[in-house]
């Protein structure tokens, strides 16, 4: 069961009693994320999320790990462009310990000099294996020329120049100004009490940040291409359209045909490229909802030879496949997508995360069976002009390796035309 309750500082704090299990999954989540970065401190915000555990008033570093694995559990963060979250996983009966750490680190880190400087250097190290690794490359440079000189179309780990340069009191004034009661939620799931747990939230949280500056602006979609030539054994490539935000009807219809149109190996795309021509070694769909945009879009891993012969056929799939699609993968789809969901649910750790996301985003829970009736909902009409749709919006084509023999984004543009 789920239950919900709102503090009087605005708050939110949802439970789902999970019977059978002797364990909770809790954490604090923040609509604070890395489209909330002034350009000058571009990173800031998972620079913010390292320093959170490096040490408070009352513990260090290292007592704040111990608190934790010395009960057996595991404590972790995430910085996303949209938001920011603080988890952990334990016992039932040591989540008291829990709160106590995760309460501490967003009410009294220290942000001490010499543990900034020690993850300043973690991140660096950071970027750099983001830098040798050319998917990981490849996904950061993409978005960017899908959202240029915009804060949700920059690197989450910001750059190198910035990073070396950033200020404790930039970090700490970004967790001031931009924290507040009003924009977090503390989800558990598992083994809980809700009245207990929220009792001892409402104890340990009266010293929350209360920030009150606003940044986020409005995504602009515009596309556009990168293209980096490298000395690489693949080609890595995204090819990329506007697609949903997290509200749009035809939100739960991108899904399946993302679904059947590159997701596993019975998808369109995996069946006609790799398994039937061998053009390349990797090829996947993928939707990246956000709450007022959205992308569409394919990766492929591919050789210097094939990638002639890949983007014509890569076309025609897309082209075609408003057109092709049937009734049965459809079905598959739509089945694929069920079951992904029940399955999460059997999992504290997912359950807490998605209703953390769900507050912060729709401002309520959505249970299990709102969302399997809109995907049930979900037609061949409705596949069929979502991906008619996607089509009409602005191409992004980025690509790394060795790229002399890709064509360029306009004679690309016209094989969709």
């Amino acid at each position: 069961m789920t239950k919900v309750t709102t503090l009087d500082n605005g708050l939110r704090i949802v439970t789902q009693n999970m019977p059978g299990l002797e364990t909770v999954a809790m954490g604090i989540w923040n609509s604070v994320g890395g489209r909330d970065e002034l350009a000058s401190v571009n990173g800031v915000a998972h620079f913010l999320e390292h320093m959170a555990f490096k040490g408070t008033t009352t513990r260090t570093s290292k007592q704040i790990a111990e608190a934790i694995e010395n009960v057996g559990g595991d404590i972790n963060a995430y910085t996303s462009t949209e938001a920011t979250a603080y988890h952990v996983r334990l016992i039932a009966e040591d989540l008291p310990v829990g709160i106590d750490i995760l309460t501490d680190i967003l009410q009294n880190s220290t942000f001490a000099k010499e543990e900034l400087e020690v993850e300043r250097g973690v991140i660096l190290q950071e970027i750099g294996r983001t830098l040798d690794s050319p998917d990981s490359k490849l996904f950061d440079q993409f978005q960017e020329t899908a959202f240029p000189d915009q804060p949700i179309g920059r690197s989450l780990l910001g750059p190198k120049d910035i990073i070396k340069n950033i200020s404790r009191n930039e970090i700490k004034d970004f967790m001031t100004s931009n924290y507040n009661p009003k924009k977090m939620v503390v989800s558990a799931a598992g083994k809980i009490d809700h009245d207990e747990f929220v009792d001892r939230i409402s104890k340990a949280c009266l010293n929350l940040p209360k920030g009150t500056t606003d940044n986020r602006v409005v995504a602009n979609y515009t596309g556009g291409e990168y293209r980096e030539e490298k000395d690489l054994e693949q080609i890595h490539l995204i090819t990329c359209f506007k697609g949903t935000d997290l509200h749009h009807e035809d939100y739960y219809s991108l899904l399946v045909y993302s679904s059947l149109l590159g997701e596993g190996m019975s998808s369109k795309l995996f069946q006609e490229i790799r398994e039937k021509r061998g053009l390349v070694y990797s090829i996947s769909s993928f939707a990246f909802p956000f709450t007022d945009t959205g992308l569409f879009g394919v990766y492929a891993g591919t050789g210097e030879k094939q990638i002639k012969e890949l983007i014509p056929v890569l076309c025609d799939e897309l082209k075609n496949s408003p057109n092709s699609i049937s009734e049965k993968e459809i079905n598959k789809g739509k089945a694929q997508l069920k079951a992904g969901l029940l399955m999460s649910r059997e999992r504290a750790d997912s359950r807490c995360r998605t209703a953390a996301n769900q507050l912060l985003c729709f401002n309520r829970v959505i249970e299990p069976e709102e969302i399997t009736k809109k995907i049930d909902n979900v037609t061949k009409e409705t596949v069929q002009r979502i991906a008619t749709n996607i089509l009409k919006t602005p191409m992004t084509i980025a690509s790394i390796g060795p790229i002399k023999n890709l064509e360029s984004l306009d004679q690309t543009k016209k094989r969709l035309n």
